[in-house]
């Protein structure tokens, strides 16, 4: 597969940015499962030596490295150790972000500033890093983790919506470039859904209530096994995982002003819980918040009960290969089916006598006697 050693028995060697917790952590795990070297950057100690433990556990090599990804040379470093001591980066999937919850006149400057170097540049020096080692091998994956939030924005996301916009911009951009440049390296998105992670816990936020996921929540396992099949098959342009994903996209294709309007009406609710905000809750935006907290975080939220394990739509898309040949297969079949029953009726309509009716029959006598039965004296 594309993104893999071209050495038969070669060891996967994975990057995860934002691998101490949240989709990162999943991801890493999920690599590690597969049996691949899994380097871990992050900022929080707590949080990396748990992942690596994850890691481990699950059968692969951890090398976990803390590293605040708005640092570009910090990340390059970062890669250059990598490939020092697990071997040529096959893999470099883009995780780290933070955010701040928040109407947008009540966001500071430093904060759209602080939080936009870790959420987009973190993903450009990250990008950057990865190029610098695939392209002269000529080939690699890079996967951006996005959101359907980087197509359809949502109130009180100013600060990540406006993120993975740029985000989607500047990979768009990229792709073109190693389309024209005929490149082995790929890179590709997976555009997620609302998520159990602890982001919604830790990050910086200004809302009178507690800050949840937009409904339906999906555990960041799905979004792990969604950025390992994007991984796999980088040639498609983008990864849409759950369905609420797709009927965010969509609605955002064709009806993109009645979106506005519903969003203005239910957007504030839908991403708050009905209890209040804790004051002294620890806030990531500057910290990692694993240390204030004194524990790890892991890769689950508080929305445990709510969570689905499993997506239906992510299903389907990992399988459409084989159900559209199922499907072409059953389609040629039905119609060798009904050619092969129109055959069989019209061959039974010809070797069937001729239906005799009185007409017919007084015809016949006419021609055979000269005239017909009725005028027999």
């Amino acid at each position: 597969m594309t993104g893999k050693r071209d050495q038969r028995d070669a060891t996967e060697v994975v990057v995860v940015t934002g691998a101490s917790g949240g989709v990162g952590r999943a991801t890493a795990r999920a690599f590690a499962a597969r049996g691949a070297s899994v380097a871990l950057l992050a900022r929080g100690e707590e949080g990396l030596e748990g992942a690596a433990r994850d890691v481990r556990q699950a059968g692969g090599r951890a090398l976990p490295l803390a590293v605040d990804v708005s640092d570009a040379e910090a990340v390059d470093a970062a890669a250059e150790r990598v490939e020092r001591e697990l071997g040529p980066i096959d893999v470099w999937v883009n995780a780290a972000f933070s955010t701040v919850f928040a109407p947008v006149p009540e966001i500071r400057s430093e904060e759209f500033r602080r939080a936009t170097e870790v959420t987009y540049f973190g993903f450009v020096y990250g990008t950057q890093a990865a190029l610098r080692r695939m392209l002269p091998r000529d080939r690699g994956t890079i996967v951006q983790v996005g959101s359907a939030l980087a197509y359809r924005s949502v109130p009180l996301q100013s600060v990540y919506c406006g993120a993975k916009h740029a985000i989607q911009g500047f990979t768009e951009s990229l792709r073109c470039e190693l389309l024209h440049d005929r490149s082995g390296v790929h890179v590709t998105m997976a555009q997620l859904p609302g998520l159990n992670t602890p982001q919604f816990s830790w990050v910086l936020s200004r809302l009178s209530r507690h800050p949840r996921p937009v409904p339906p929540v999906y555990q960041p396992e799905v979004a792990a096994r969604g950025i390992l099949h994007a991984a796999d098959h980088p040639r498609r342009r983008e990864h849409w995982i759950g369905g609420s994903t797709v009927a965010t996209l969509l609605g955002q294709r064709f009806a993109t002003g009645l979106l506005d309007r519903y969003l203005a009406r239910t957007g504030y609710d839908s991403q708050q819980t009905d209890d209040a905000v804790d004051p002294s809750r620890p806030a990531n935006l500057w910290e990692p918040v694993d240390g204030a907290a004194g524990r790890d975080f892991g890769a689950h939220g508080v929305f445990e009960e709510q969570a689905h394990e499993r997506s239906l739509q992510l299903w389907l898309s990992r399988h459409r290969r084989p159900l559209a040949m199922g499907a072409a297969l059953a389609t040629t079949a039905g119609t060798a089916l009904a050619a092969g029953l129109r055959r069989h009726a019209h061959n039974g309509r010809a070797e069937a006598p001729p239906r005799r009716t009185a007409r017919s029959s007084s015809k016949a006598w006419t021609n055979a006697w000269g005239r017909s039965p009725r005028n027999w004296r």
